[in-house]
């Protein structure tokens, strides 16, 4: 990323010293801002930058590391998470090296445990003192770096063991700082930690038996071999699904808050589906020892209240505070299910000098805002000082998702960030395993946003003309019709299910073409995970639920979570029925 070699020679003193980020140097050159491609890789910046396609079609890449060398290291995921794309043959972690100058990766190394292997990969990755530290399952493991080595030769350690697994949030991102404290992210088992997980009006346990080893951050030595999990090592408290991880230039500690899901969907006589779509916000939290942060007592306001809120599990309505008054707020807000998948702050002085101390952060996008909008899918520069919020973010990249904002038809979901001592500003993205590299050539210097990437859209929840819209009408027609439903049926259905009419939230899990997400199944596949198939088999899951999924990782609430008529269900059923005969037929 450029700036005046002037002021970098006036900095680089400074910077030595001040640098806390773990395994990093002192940056020598900015990032060349020569390599870019024509249209960004696709997506938009903020006026000042461009981007190259550092890397591609690498798998499910979630976080990122870079050593001071430059090479890049990514941790990829699979298993359950995932229900698409191919797994590579070899390694989950990937080391990728630039070594034309270029801003294209020419050298790409796999390592790490395989497929065949019985791995799965992980999210977690960092670069310290020489190695590289990676989530595998239940495991923090440590590769050593031999000099010149790009990729580490030899087997990993093991540095810690015995992480808790499944539930709706079975990864383990951490951060390592400068002193080789490794914090540790353990999301909860359950969304609000109901009695019955997702469900319609189920109260919360209390105590909440999960917090005894889930649902905060444990700090551990990252220098220190076979260590295991154990309750005595949180640092902090209330965290549902922390994710990313940054230090500041004074050593603070944070994190990103992933907030709960389904306040409207099972609580409606407190919430409305606006109000569900729009509560609770995104956090950016300062840990230090000991703090709570609400979960499951409290979700945190960001459209009327402004502070952390009771939840309904736990006696509240959408107003009271009650032990809420207690918790620790955050740092700043943002708009609600965007998913904050990763937190990057950039203590040097490469970007512009607004940038400095702030934090970038990267939203793999909403799946739960029916019928609203989905929203997220980008890259936020949120503005720091003193370790708190100094003014709004502003997006700082878009156009990932490219023309649907949607987790079944996204192009991209940004996933990880990482900055190398050139100065560039890694993204990755965990559909196809894309990586962007963004450098600063020079314009305004201070904080704007991209430009609107154009014409995206949400996947369902668009607003209507007086007369209505009938999308589907050439397809309904189409298709076939159950025995003892009408063509009109099934066109209200694929409605319920797009969630134009009564709220329905079926393509939210399934994606707005049926074809499945990360949180449930391909609805136009003749192979069923529960019952025949047949109408009444259909009609019986949608009524019900799906309390404990086989495969996917959240449980389906009765209805979906939404007040759906029996006429509703009838005709959702008729379309789910006739979407799979039609995938047979074809």
């Amino acid at each position: 990323m450029t700036c005046r070699l002037a002021i970098l020679a006036a900095s680089v003193a400074a910077l030595v010293a001040a640098s806390l980020l773990p395994g990093r140097q002192a940056r020598s050159q900015p990032a060349r801002p020569a390599a870019c491609d024509s249209d960004n890789g696709g997506i938009t910046l903020a006026p000042g930058f461009c981007a190259t396609v550092f890397a591609d079609n690498l798998g499910h890449a979630r976080h990122l590391a870079v050593a001071p060398n430059g090479v890049v290291y990514v941790n990829s995921w699979s298993g359950a998470y995932y229900g698409f794309g191919k797994v590579p043959p070899d390694g989950f972690l990937i080391a990728l090296k630039d070594s034309k100058g270029t801003g294209h990766a020419d050298i790409v190394e796999r390592f790490g445990a395989r497929l065949a292997q019985g791995a799965a990969g992980g999210t977690g990755i960092a670069f310290y003192r020489d190695a590289i530290y990676a989530e595998e399952k239940d495991k923090i493991l440590r590769y050593a770096l031999a000099p010149g080595d790009i990729a580490p030769k030899g087997p990993p350690q093991i540095v810690l063991s015995g992480l808790p697994l499944g539930g709706d949030h079975p990864m383990h991102p951490f951060g390592i700082d400068a002193s080789g404290n490794l914090y540790v992210d353990v999301g909860t088992a359950t969304n609000s930690c109901q009695a019955k997980n997702r469900t319609l009006e189920s109260p919360g346990l209390n105590p909440c038996a999960e917090l005894e080893r889930r649902g905060g951050t444990w700090r551990y030595d990252a220098n220190k071999l076979g260590q295991k999990f154990s309750p005595a090592e949180r640092f902090v408290t209330g965290l549902r699904n922390g994710e990313g991880f940054a230090f500041d230039a004074a050593g603070r500690l944070f994190s990103t808050q992933h907030g709960r899901d389904q306040l409207w969907q099972n609580f409606p006589q407190f919430f409305t589906p606006r109000q569900g779509a729009d509560l609770p916000a995104e956090e950016l939290v300062h840990e230090t020892r000991g703090a709570d942060f609400g979960w499951p007592e409290c979700y945190f306001d960001g459209m009327v209240q402004k502070r952390l809120v009771l939840s309904p599990e736990y006696g509240g309505d959408g107003k009271k505070i009650g032990v809420c008054a207690q918790k620790q707020e955050p740092v700043a807000f943002f708009p609600a299910h965007w998913a904050p998948n990763d937190l990057l702050i950039d203590n040097y002085p490469a970007f512009p000098a607004a940038y400095r101390g702030g934090a970038f952060i990267a939203f793999h996008g909403s799946w739960n805002r029916a019928p609203e909008p989905q929203g997220g899918y980008n890259v936020v520069f949120q503005p720091l000082k003193d370790g708190k919020a100094d003014a709004p973010f502003v997006v700082f990249a878009d156009g990932f998702a490219g023309p649907v904002k949607g987790p079944a038809e996204a192009h991209f979901r940004p996933t990880g960030l990482a900055a190398a001592a050139d100065g560039a500003l890694y993204i990755a993205d965990d559909v196809r395993g894309r990586i962007w590299r963004v450098v600063y050539k020079g314009g305004p210097a201070g904080v704007a946003p991209a430009p609107s990437p154009g014409a995206a859209v949400s996947s369902y929840g668009e607003p209507e003309p007086p007369e209505g819209i009938h999308p589907n009408a050439g397809e309904i027609a189409a298709l076939p019709i159950p025995p003892g439903a009408t063509e009109d049926q099934v066109a209200r259905g694929a409605r319920v299910f797009h969630g134009e009419v009564d709220a329905g939230t079926c393509a939210g899990c399934h994606g707005a073409n049926a074809k499945g997400t990360s949180m449930g199944p391909d609805l136009t596949s003749p192979k069923w995970i529960w019952g025949d198939g047949s109408l009444s088999a259909i009609k019986d899951i949608v009524s019900k639920g799906v309390p404990n999924p086989k495969i996917y990782p959240g449980a389906m609430p009765a209805k979906g979570g939404a007040d759906l008529s029996a006429a509703d269900v009838d005709a959702v059923a008729a379309y789910v029925w006739a979407l799979s005969r039609e995938a047979a037929r074809k």
